[in-house]
């Protein structure tokens, strides 16, 4: 196991969830996307928000991929850094 792996299971059994309910590569990708894409702080919002609307039924796979998608879509700020 890696350390990801036993962080997610230690976590889940804190909060008394599976660790197989846990998509860590699409949580970790779309963290990536909006880190480099829109700014760092927005990686864990949107995290957390996608936690919110898998809690309320949502796919995660499909929930990540259009946050992804709107990320990708953010604009650039001028000089072609994104502000924080």
């Amino acid at each position: 196991m890696t350390v990801m792996d036993d962080w997610v299971t230690a976590a889940c059994a804190e909060l008394g969830l599976d660790p197989a309910d846990v998509p860590v590569p699409t949580v970790l990708e779309l963290a990536k996307d909006v880190a480099h894409q829109v700014l760092r702080p927005g990686a864990p919002v949107s995290a957390y928000l996608l936690g919110i609307v898998v809690g309320r039924g949502a796919d995660p796979v499909e929930a990540a991929a259009r946050l992804s998608a709107l990320a990708g879509t953010w604009p650039v700020e001028l000089g072609g850094e994104r502000s924080e």
